[in-house]
């Protein structure tokens, strides 16, 4: 009788044992952003009962005051949410919206060539923002805490003042004379009219103010009322295209995320008008095909270039938003097409594109990104943004809100490139009250391993550092060799592998250039944030980009 009863016990520790794999509920709750004050402030409000969700609002909101050159609430975004209870992924879509009055030939030179002054600076570069529709959004739906609590470390920041760090130096000395342009602008964010120095002390107190305006009387403030008509006026007065029924007719849009699979894994991401999810998931689909752990290093290389080359070009042909255009989503996504795909690719030979090169400019660290998982198993990976270092440049008198250059992510003329070197054709034209294609990648991964959450800045090349890391994860590196491993990125056009230079051995290199693969060595990229949960261990890690001065803490 006693074996019985001891057997029995047996099988109701292993029935419990199994239903807390099941449930995975983590052991610990984590976020990592780009900037230690916003990592902190998720802390705050985890430590005060709030959950994930809460924590992303908080999270997001004090981003923009201390980024203002990459993702302040005159911007936009995507937030990829996991709902614990309901075992739902969903994503956000706090993407911006062009003005009614939009239209192609509004950013064309006499010449007909789009006008990159009249796309990137000034107010009829913005796009009407979605992030303070965002915050509010996030909050009711998921959130336990009144906005007002949440978004108290941002009001603090702003009012109070930090100390900006070299990213912040090296934006404004990039932007300083389109900032100049606009006197608002320049007495935020220089130092009397001068690129600030490391450790200078930013104090904006008109985004506090209108941060505390969204805290007491929600976002429906920003979008309409005695705020909207200020914005108005000043951007109208500067040159801007925007209305009263923009302002108020933006409206969030729940989406259902782009999902797929490889080696076994489950990947969730961005769907359009985020171009990552699809194009991430197709060039999976493509390498399924192939075994690259078989492989040497450099014909590993190649073959992931080439499934990059092939998902880029795609695209550029098919992806727009999904409310204006019709995105042949499932054959995108299909094994089918994939293979299509697969067939062209030669195992020892690169494929060039097929139209001439175009010039890639230079990438700046414009975007961020942040996640956050909670003791209930709640995750949200959100990437925001500007746009370009400190978007349009421009602020309207007394709001504080510096306004997005978005507008210069539509294909305004098809085939020509935008500042990120991307191509685009009538899926991504410029249409009043439309969403402009983005990058932004907001990726869950799920596999027997654990669960990974991962994004990052970086324009055109966030696809491909988040293909890279979903490669790395599967392979079982662990996250700080994640995010400190060196990358390389091909996107079709331009046709060339951009690569950080530690990325490729020097044979590595001699035989890809043999391959009829051409090299561009780049700087330091990208700017990755990834919470990685180990089930066996139940360790869950925190890690931001050792290119970055952001922070990651478990709790």
């Amino acid at each position: 009788m006693k074996k019985l009863f001891l057997t029995f016990a047996c099988l109701v520790l292993l029935s419990v044992a199994v239903a807390a794999a099941q449930a995975k509920t983590p052991p610990q709750a984590a976020v990592v952003s780009a900037h230690p004050l916003a990592t902190a402030a998720g802390q705050r409000i985890l430590s005060e009962g709030g959950n994930a969700f809460d924590a992303a609002v908080a999270v997001a909101a004090i981003l923009g005051v201390v980024e203002p050159f990459s993702s302040g609430i005159g911007g936009g975004g995507f937030w990829l949410v996991y709902d614990a209870q309901k075992d739902a992924y969903l994503m956000l879509d706090a993407r911006e919206t062009a003005p009614a009055a939009a239209r192609a030939e509004i950013y064309l030179d006499e010449n007909g060539n789009p006008d990159p002054d009249l796309l990137r600076n000034g107010p009829l570069a913005a796009g009407i923002p979605g992030s303070p529709a965002a915050l509010q959004d996030i909050a009711k739906t998921y959130g336990t805490m009144p906005l007002s609590a949440l978004l108290a470390p941002a009001i603090a920041a702003a009012r109070e003042g930090f100390a900006v760090d070299a990213r912040y130096v090296n934006g404004a000395r990039h932007k300083q004379d389109i900032l100049r342009r606009y006197p608002a602008s320049a007495a935020i964010f220089l130092d009397h009219g001068n690129v600030p120095e490391d450790g200078w002390i930013l104090k904006q107190p008109d985004l506090a103010a209108t941060l505390e305006m969204i805290a007491e009387k929600g976002a429906e403030a920003f979008y309409q009322g005695d705020f909207a008509e200020k914005m108005l006026r000043d951007a109208q007065k500067h040159g801007g295209n925007w209305t009263a029924e923009d302002l108020q007719n933006y409206k969030t849009v729940m989406r259902t995320p782009v999902t797929g699979e490889y080696r076994g894994a489950k990947i969730i991401s961005a769907a359009p008008p985020s171009s990552g999810g699809i194009v991430l998931v197709n060039a999976l689909n493509i390498l399924s095909g192939f075994d690259l752990a078989a492989k040497d290093s450099a014909t590993r290389v190649h073959l992931i270039v080439e499934a990059m080359r092939r998902a880029y070009r795609m695209r550029a042909q098919n992806l727009g938003d999904p409310d204006f255009a019709d995105i042949p989503q499932a054959r995108l996504l299909s094994a089918e097409f994939a293979a299509e795909q697969r067939s062209t690719i030669l195992p020892d030979r690169a494929t060039p594109s097929d139209i001439p090169d175009l010039h890639l400019p230079h990438e700046s660290e414009e975007t961020t990104h942040f996640a956050v998982i909670d003791r209930a198993g709640n995750r949200v990976a959100v990437t925001r943004t500007v746009n370009l270092w400190f978007g349009s440049g421009f602020v309207p008198e007394g709001t504080g809100v510096l306004l997005n250059n978005e507008m210069d992510d539509f294909s305004v003329k098809p085939g020509v490139e935008n500042a990120f070197g991307l191509i685009g054709f009538d899926a991504n034209a410029v249409e009043g009250g439309k969403r402009m294609l983005s990058s932004m990648s907001p990726t869950f991964v799920e596999s027997d391993r654990g669960a990974l959450i991962i994004g990052t800045p970086g324009g055109s090349r966030i696809i491909s550092m988040v293909l890279l890391g979903i490669l790395d994860f599967l392979d079982g590196h662990e996250a700080e060799e994640i995010a400190a491993r060196p990358r390389f990125h091909h996107q079709y056009l331009p046709d060339e592998i951009v690569y950080e230079r530690a990325a490729f051995t020097e044979e590595d290199e001699n035989t890809l250039r043999q391959m009829g693969h051409t090299l561009s060595p780049a700087g330091r990229y990208g700017n990755m944030q990834i919470i990685l949960w180990d089930y066996a261990t139940g360790r869950v890690e925190a890690v931001s980009d050792p290119r970055g001065s952001g922070a990651g803490e478990v709790y």
